[in-house]
């Protein structure tokens, strides 16, 4: 089977696809990754996202502290939103993860913000709704941990979207926004290290909950290793079987 090629965009140092991009290399998936945060603007070319998807297979947003609509401090996140909207209009593949989903809410007719529940940080359980239990991506994970490292959420979902499944405080965690565009809040990508980063390294956090929670949040993750590599590697593969699946075919001259 031909290389794929997955247009993965990044927001900062910390947010790279990591297992993921672990997973998908052994699955012979090229990541052409663009780190829109160390970019630097030309005169005009303000940002580095390109329009559309173009030659690339599918196309990943992945995670940052920015808020979906911080275009003012994150220059780049108009062109990203339009970039999500103009892949899922045309029916190729999207992956969103944390802020990538709640962009694609933002990009498609809904609205993302901060979640009046408050932040939510740690092992977090998966709960699929009836529409996740069915659905050919996710229909594995009812009650899988996941990693949960955020502030904001989807607030109100785009008309054609489907929640696939909801964290504790009842928020969408998992929503299908087309056939082969998905968005989680949650992290599946992520290491320990990755996720202590964020938390007992990076003093923005610490000043969001305080230092002794993301001890003990970091002590859950760090034991769960295998378990979440475990858990995570089949939607990592699962993402590239349907990619695959939607791959343009060839054009046959038939003259």
């Amino acid at each position: 089977m031909s290389e794929l090629t997955f247009l993965v965009i990044e927001h900062e140092d910390e947010c790279p696809p990591e297992w993921f991009g672990q997973w998908w290399d052994a699955r012979g998936v090229s990541l052409r990754r663009v780190q829109a945060h160390a970019y630097r603007p030309v005169p005009d070319q303000p940002v580095a996202i390109p329009t559309e998807l173009g030659d690339a297979d599918a196309l990943v947003v992945l995670g940052g502290e920015a808020g979906a609509n911080d275009d003012a401090d994150y220059p780049w996140l108009p062109a990203t939103r339009a970039l999500i909207a103009t892949t899922v209009a045309a029916g190729r593949p999207f992956l969103g993860i944390c802020l990538g989903h709640q962009l694609a809410a933002a990009a498609l007719g809904g609205r993302a913000g901060p979640n009046p529940g408050g932040q939510a940080t740690g092992l977090t359980p998966v709960t699929l709704t009836d529409a996740g239990r069915s659905d050919p991506l996710l229909h594995a994970f009812d009650g899988a941990r996941s990693v949960q490292w955020n502030n904001d959420i989807a607030l109100e979902l785009p008309a054609d979207a489907v929640v696939l499944a909801t964290a504790p405080d009842g928020s969408p965690q998992a929503v299908r926004f087309a056939p082969a565009a998905y968005g989680v809040q949650f992290h599946p990508e992520i290491s320990p290290e990755q996720f202590d980063s964020w938390t007992v390294q990076k003093p923005s956090a610490a000043l969001a909950l305080g230092h002794g929670i993301h001890m003990e949040a970091s002590r859950a993750v760090h034991a769960a290793r295998g378990e979440l590599r475990e858990t995570w590697q089949p939607l990592a593969d699962g993402f590239v079987d349907l990619v695959r699946t939607h791959r343009p075919q060839p054009q046959v001259d038939s003259s």
